[in-house]
């Protein structure tokens, strides 16, 4: 009597890769989500996340898992300083935090930018946001840039909120 072997190793569902891409206008109101459901970032209005996504999309990132979106980083370029780019928001989704998306979305804008010729990045923030200090510090670092902290709003600037630190990360390595 032959013996029929079930295979009894389980299989491994390869989950499909999490894309980044510019945002568009219909991602607004996901960016949105994200930022309310973060409970720690200052959260704008839909209408500003999906103007963001129409005005800001090529200085800015979103995530999307399944079609999805589960991440963000908008920013944009200072008019003042046009080699620099200003990280305005990060965002994760809680089923995706833990896995390095944000500083994944970090170096893919980055990228973008660095290949366009700005050279440093700039982001706020507060001291109490450990989280954020180490995904910059970390870019900083691993990019073998200059990372310099100074404060720039403190509690008097903005209406009592935590003082934002400035971080400015630079310059980046550019491609040979």
């Amino acid at each position: 009597m032959a013996v029929n072997h079930l295979e009894t190793t389980p299989r491994t569902v390869r989950k499909p890769e999490t894309r980044l891409q510019e945002p568009t206008v219909d991602d607004g109101p996901e960016l949105w989500r994200i930022a309310r459901d973060s409970k720690v970032l200052d959260v704008n209005s839909t209408y500003s996340y999906t103007l963001w996504c129409r005005d800001f999309a090529g200085t800015s990132v979103v995530a999307k898992d399944a079609g999805t979106a589960c991440g963000f980083v908008t920013g944009y370029v200072r008019p003042a300083a046009p080699d620099t780019f200003f990280v305005w928001q990060v965002a994760v989704d809680r089923d995706h935090r833990g896995q390095g998306l944000a500083r994944r979305m970090l170096d893919h804008l980055a990228g973008r930018m660095a290949a366009r010729g700005h050279r440093f990045v700039e982001a706020t923030v507060t001291p109490a946001n450990t989280a954020s200090t180490a995904m910059f510090e970390s870019f900083a670092r691993d990019h073998g840039c200059a990372l310099t902290r100074r404060p720039l709003f403190g509690p008097e600037h903005l209406g009592g909120h935590d003082p934002e630190v400035l971080f400015r990360i630079g310059p980046l390595p550019t491609e040979n």
